[in-house]
C-alpha cells in the first residue's frame, strides 16, 4: 500500500496554495504533516483525499491514478479536528454508518463496530447519542468510524486540537497502536512539533505551501536541511542570529564569541545565521556554554518548565529550562547557550554545519 503524490500543485487565481510537491507515503507508521496555521497542511490533505482537485499533478493509491476519482471511490477515511458525528444517531449507528453505506452484512457490521468500540473504549456508550458524550468520547467515536471502515488511507486533520490537555496526551499515546497492523497509510496533520516527535514515523515540514523536508521524524528534527525546516520544527521558536566566522573564532557581537571545532571550524570565513533551540539556552552555567545577556521581555511558567523571552541585539531570543526560575521583566539576565548544539546556515538558508 502506498499513497504517492507526483508534482501536485494547487493554485487559486494568482495565489499558490501548494507548490509542486512529490511525496511517497507508506503504511506501518504515521506520516505527519507539520506546519503552522495556513502552511498548507489541510489543503494538501484535501488534495490527497479527493476533497479538492489539484491544479496540476497526480495522486496514486496502490499505484492506481485516483486523481479524478471521488473521495468515496478512493476508499479513505477523514477525521477532522471538530467532532463530526451524526447527532440523531447512537454511537453504535455513528460507527456503523460507513459500513451500511457499503452494504456490509448486519453480522459483519456488528462484529466490526463492537471491535472498534472496544479499541476506543466506547463499549459502555454504544446506545448514547453524541450530545451525551464528553469531547474526548465524541472524538473517539469519529476515530472508531475511521477504524471500522478499514480504509486504504486514513487522514487525521489535527484530530486532538480541540480536546483538553489530559485527553490529548491520552489519545496521542494511543493513536499509533490503534492503527498499527491495519495496513493503511495514516496521514496526520499537526502544528505542534512535540506531537510530531511523539508520533514518530515520517514527517513532512510545510511552510507557505512548500514541503521543505520529508523523512524519518527524528532525523528531520536533528538534521534539518535548511533554516525553514529548523524553524518549522521548533516550539518555542528557534533562536537565530547572524554571526561572523573568522579562523576558528565565531562572534555573535562584540561581547559574545567562542572557539569553533569540528565541521564548524572548517567553514569558510564569513557571515552565517546560527540557529539554536530554546532548551539549549539555559539560565545556569553549562559545559560548552557561552554567556549571553539580555533584557527579559516576557516570562512563562508551564508546569515544571520556565520560559523567558529576552532581547539579543535587535532580536528576541527564548530560553526554555526545567524547574522554576524567577525572572524580572525589564531586568538584564545572563543565559548560557550550548554552542555544540548550534546549527549553521548559509546565506541561502542551507544547513552547512
Amino acid at each position: 500500500m502506498t499513497l504517492e503524490l507526483r508534482d501536485i500543485s494547487k493554485r487559486v487565481g494568482a495565489d499558490v496554495h501548494i507548490h509542486e510537491t512529490s511525496l511517497t507515503l507508506l503504511p506501518g507508521h504515521f506520516n505527519v504533516l507539520l506546519g503552522a496555521t495556513n502552511a498548507g497542511k489541510t489543503t494538501l490533505m484535501k488534495l490527497m483525499a479527493g476533497l479538492d482537485q489539484p491544479t496540476s499533478g497526480q495522486v496514486f493509491i496502490e499505484g492506481v491514478d485516483v486523481t479524478k476519482l471521488s473521495t468515496q471511490e478512493r476508499q479513505i477515511s477523514f477525521v477532522h479536528q471538530f467532532f463530526v458525528n451524526y447527532p440523531h444517531l447512537s454511537v453504535y449507528d455513528n460507527i456503523a454508518s460507513p459500513l451500511r453505506l457499503a452494504k456490509v452484512s448486519s453480522s459483519e457490521i456488528d462484529h466490526r463496530v463492537r471491535e472498534a468500540a472496544e479499541l476506543m473504549k466506547l463499549t459502555p456508550m454504544l446506545t448514547r447519542r453524541p450530545q451525551e458524550l464528553s469531547g474526548g468520547q465524541q472524538q473517539r467515536t469519529a476515530l472508531a468510524r475511521a477504524i471500522v471502515k478499514d480504509s486504504k488511507v486514513v487522514f487525521l486533520d489535527e484530530p486532538l486540537a480541540n480536546l483538553d490537555y489530559k485527553l490529548r496526551e491520552e489519545l496521542r499515546s494511543e493513536l499509533p497502536q490503534l492503527f498499527a497492523g491495519r495496513g493503511a497509510v495514516v496521514v496526520y496533520a499537526t502544528s505542534e512539533p512535540a506531537e510530531a516527535l511523539m508520533l514518530g514515523g515520517h514527517t513532512a515540514t510545510l511552510h507557505e505551501g512548500h514541503v521543505s523536508q520529508f523523512g524519518d521524524t527524528s532525523n528531520v528534527y536533528r538534521k534539518p536541511v535548511n533554516l525553514t525546516t529548523a524553524q518549522v520544527f521548533s516550539n518555542p521558536p528557534l533562536n537565530t542570529a547572524v554571526v561572523t566566522k573568522q579562523g576558528s573564532q565565531c562572534s555573535l557581537n562584540t561581547d559574545v564569541s567562542w572557539e569553533l571545532s569540528g565541521a564548524q571550524a572548517q567553514l569558510e570565513d564569513g557571515q552565517y545565521t546560527i540557529g539554536v533551540r530554546p532548551h539549549y539556552v539555559l539560565p545556569t552555567a553549562i559545559t560548552d556554554g557561552v554567556s549571553i545577556s539580555g533584557s527579559v521581555q516576557v516570562t512563562e511558567l508551564s508546569g515544571s518548565e520556565s520560559v523567558a523571552h529576552f532581547r539579543v541585539g535587535q532580536g528576541s531570543w527564548v530560553s526554555q529550562s526545567e524547574g522554576i526560575h524567577l525572572y524580572q521583566v525589564g531586568e538584564s539576565h545572563t543565559f548560557f547557550m550550548d554552542v555544540s548544539k548550534c546549527f549553521f546556515f548559509a546565506a541561502d538558508g542551507r544547513l552547512v554545519a
